[in-house]
């Protein structure tokens, strides 16, 4: 993909960055280093998006960390492999289990919300089968800050001090301590600019390089994980650790305008920016800054949705085929429900979220597209103590109705928000984007992909311009950047406009292209967080 920054600066203030050798885009300029390091010792991509992965849990620990998920797309050896790093439900949990602790909703925090973390089986499949390096060295750039300690950058500062509040209110109970002390240590919050160091975290990510993964799921950090859920009367065990293993999927996609636009199947909810762009690639679309383009944009993603939340879950238990789903006879019925007005559509309320995207590229050609996360910032506000491990809250997910297909089930894996998205044209690798953030991640998908092939803008042009995010019903945020009178058009359209206070609720993207007709890589780094494209 050929984008001349100098004919489509709009509405970006930064360049794209070029390279040669190799390129590593994420959202925290110290992980993005540490990629580049594993490059330049001779690993490749794939290397490089572990070490990257991996630096994120010590650097933006409130998106992510090592008792999280993770999914990825690798672009190697002539084709696209995903993988899908979900954890299950544990074994012992149940819709009647839960109701009878209290519950008739699953909470957002605490044990009873906690699936099996795929992240740390995850690095060690993606080592395994494609590295080049052991997984010991490629951890190492991660294992040193958080040994020695590293300065907050400062949208991690501000996302630290958000959970902390809202944990300090509500989380004060004896299972919650150790995050205290791990991420409060001696009661004292790390502001912008201070160190931070977590030897604990250092020593965990030591035994998992040297053991590829094993001592999570089967040695000594499995035991202390199991033991706390015990002590604490929480669902997971150490056979759940022991059963679980990440799975190699096909990645799925719909044809946009002659690009192919890729996701990982369901239990993720890339199908909604699929079933979304497949709507929209039957009418055509006129300018960029039109509201008609912007009304069919939003309109298309509430219906999405509205199907994404009624069906996606485990892809063995969805009532609806994922080909049916994106097939086109079934954009076109979905498209004629789109009128001039804002249509009320029946779906849930997008929730707020924490999540880490990182892409790589190496000089061989080799790309990955790798997303991360605990969810809602720091996950459940659980630690193991004496491991610097962060449990994931995923499982909030489920539904406690018995009858929805995302119900609530032993060993069943939830509805994902976290997705990694690739491009590619006629069989040939175009290359690796996401947008973080929740349930705005599809929405974010399909402004970044329609500001590159519908708009021709960069990467940096793609990610910059400003976003909208529908909300529910008709209520749509809109971004304080985003231009007053198309705001005011698709309000008179009825729907109902708020403009944020911020552009934290908008997502945070990452893209790597590759420009055959110069022999290079071209990429862009996220503007509203600390994010860096670090090019060799």
């Amino acid at each position: 993909m050929n984008h001349d920054p100098h004919l489509h600066p709009y509405p970006s203030t930064r360049m794209p960055v070029y390279a040669k050798n190799g390129m590593v885009a994420t959202s925290q300029p110290l992980a993005a280093q540490a990629g580049l390091e594993i490059l330049k010792q001779g690993g490749n991509a794939i290397d490089a998006a572990i070490a990257t992965a991996a630096c994120l849990t010590v650097v933006e620990p409130c998106s992510n960390g090592i008792g999280g998920d993770a999914f990825a797309i690798v672009w190697t050896e002539g084709k696209l492999h995903g993988l899908n790093g979900s954890g299950p439900a544990p074994a012992s949990i149940s819709i009647d289990n839960v109701k009878q602790k209290g519950f008739e909703e699953i909470p957002k925090y605490g044990m009873i919300p906690v699936t099996v973390p795929g992240a740390p089986a995850s690095w060690a499949a993606l080592s395994e089968r494609f590295g080049k390096l052991p997984l010991i060295d490629v951890l190492q750039p991660a294992i040193r800050h958080a040994e020695e300690g590293f300065a907050l950058s400062p949208t991690v500062a501000r996302q630290w001090k958000a959970s902390y509040d809202k944990f300090k209110a509500e989380n004060n109970t004896e299972e919650f301590q150790a995050w205290f002390e791990t991420f409060v240590p001696n009661g004292h919050l790390p502001k912008a600019g201070e160190i931070w160091k977590s030897p604990d975290h250092a020593e965990t990510l030591r035994s998992i390089g040297e053991t590829k993964g094993a001592s999570f799921y089967k040695g000594d950090l499995a035991a202390k994980i199991a033991a706390f859920f015990e002590k604490h009367g929480g669902f997971l065990s150490k056979a759940d650790l022991e059963n679980f293993q990440p799975e190699w999927v096909d990645p799925i996609h719909v044809n946009y305008r002659g690009y192919d636009v890729w996701e990982i199947p369901p239990n993720g909810q890339g199908l909604v920016a699929l079933m979304a762009l497949n709507m929209l690639n039957q009418v055509d679309i006129g300018d960029k800054e039109a509201v008609d383009t912007y009304h069919m944009q939003i309109e298309a993603i509430k219906l999405a949705f509205s199907d994404g939340q009624k069906y996606i879950t485990d892809t063995n238990n969805m009532s609806e085929k994922i080909e049916d789903l994106l097939s086109d006879t079934y954009a076109k019925e979905r498209l004629r429900l789109i009128s001039d007005e804002a249509l009320l559509p029946t779906a849930g309320k997008p929730k707020a979220s924490g999540t880490v995207y990182l892409s790589t590229a190496d000089a061989d050609g080799n790309m990955v597209s790798f997303i991360q996360s605990n969810y809602m910032g720091f996950g459940s506000g659980l630690v193991i103590p004496g491991t610097g491990i962060a449990m994931q809250n995923r499982g909030h997910n489920f539904s406690m109705d018995p009858n929805h297909d995302n119900c609530l089930a032993p060993n069943k894996r939830t509805y994902h928000t976290i997705i990694p998205g690739f491009l590619t044209k006629d069989g040939k690798p175009i290359g690796p984007f996401g947008v973080m953030g929740g349930f705005m991640q599809p929405q974010g998908h399909v402004q970044v992909i329609m500001n590159t092939i519908d708009f021709h803008l960069h990467p940096q042009a793609a990610l910059d311009s400003p976003r909208w995010q529908w909300v529910e019903g008709k209520n749509i945020l809109l971004e304080p950047t985003f231009p007053r009178h198309i705001a005011e058009a698709l309000a008179r359209k009825g729907h109902n406009i708020s403009i944020a206070n911020d552009t934290m609720p908008f997502g945070r993207g990452q893209i790597i292209w590759k420009d055959e007709e110069k022999g290079t890589y071209v990429g862009g780094s996220e503007s509203r967080t600390d994010g860096a494209v670090a090019p060799w």
